[in-house]
């Protein structure tokens, strides 16, 4: 496996290239995210990038274009439909409007484990893939961030211990959380998070162990519970007209590679949740399992959430969590 300054060089050499060394003409990706180039994500395009290049002998040459330098993540689709750049990340949470069956990513409490994400995907991906494919896209692989815990300044045993506290929220799905756990909604943005936790403004929040360390939220926040509330997931894609212009050889190096990259960056994903929880232990957060109590609440509200979540987003909504449920 190519460690990251071992990624980014291969990346070099691969832009540095000219011609395909076998003689035919090299074909060049632009590849655009949100994202920064070192997150967990980033890294992992990276390397793909790196191992198509050595793979294909240069036949294909990836740029990475991070940080919405390229892309916006509210583009992505109509950018990359448009020929914008050849190929795109984006979470999937973040395209509903134009994929309704992504929005499963954002039901919480309904996916307990790795496992559990990994089944969900399996079920998921051709009912995504359909509407992609009419668009013009391809989906290469989808890769999930680390799954998103409950951090409280108090101890929380059921969900009473949750009411009146202050609530950190962003979303819609984050606002109903806290509607039905009677917290009291704080809408910040998670650059402020740090922040509002130093101040007092903040008693509970539902966000990942990375995200925690990140914003050095221990000064605040003492309890970590690892709920595993929803696995949200960064959908990687490509224009079907730039995969069809790769010759049979490279088409086939693009998809090894990309199934690769998925099962590395699901591994690195676990890495990730589990070295992140450490370090909050580490700092001196008291990381508790979810007690019986309010692991039955929870899994109430998920109930709850997906019929809410399958009456608006239709039939095949109904479809994939059939299959979730019922099938391995």
């Amino acid at each position: 496996m190519l460690d990251r300054r071992q990624s980014c060089a291969w990346l070099a050499g691969a832009l540095a290239a000219g011609p395909a060394w076998g003689g035919n003409p090299a074909q060049a990706w632009r590849l655009a995210t949100g994202y920064r180039a070192d997150s967990l994500h980033g890294l992992n395009l990276q390397q793909f990038a790196a191992e198509l290049a050595q793979a294909s002998q240069g036949a294909l040459r990836i740029t990475l274009r991070p940080e919405g330098s390229l892309l916006p993540l509210g583009r992505m689709l109509a950018g990359l439909a448009a020929g914008e750049a050849e190929a795109g990340e984006a979470i999937m949470t973040g395209l509903v409007k134009e994929l309704p069956l992504a929005g499963a990513d954002s039901v919480p409490f309904i996916v307990r484990s790795y496992a559990d994400a990994r089944r969900l995907w399996r079920h998921q991906r051709p009912l995504i893939e359909a509407p992609l494919a009419a668009r013009g896209l391809r989906v290469l692989m989808a890769v999930p961030w680390p799954p998103q815990g409950l951090f409280s300044r108090k101890p929380i045993q059921g969900i009473e211990d949750l009411r009146g506290l202050a609530m950190r929220t962003y979303n819609s799905t984050t606002e109903r959380i806290a509607q039905l756990l009677g917290a009291r909604a704080v809408d910040l943005p998670m650059i402020q998070v740090g922040q509002a936790v130093a101040e007092g403004r903040l008693d509970t929040m539902i966000t990942s162990a990375v995200t925690g360390v990140e914003n050095k939220v221990w000064g605040g926040l003492k309890h970590f519970y690892p709920v595993n509330a929803w696995f949200p997931k960064n959908l990687l894609l490509v224009r079907e007209q730039a995969f069809a212009r790769l010759d049979d050889s490279t088409r086939a190096q693009v998809l090894q590679a990309a199934s690769a990259a998925e099962a590395r960056g699901w591994a690195a994903s676990e890495r990730a949740a589990q070295a992140s929880v450490d370090t909050l232990r580490a700092k001196g957060m008291q990381i508790e399992p979810v007690s019986t109590e309010l692991a039955q609440a929870l899994r109430r509200l998920g109930e709850k959430f997906s019929l809410e979540w399958v009456r608006s987003a239709g039939p095949d909504a109904n479809q994939l969590f059939i299959a979730y449920f019922t099938q391995t």
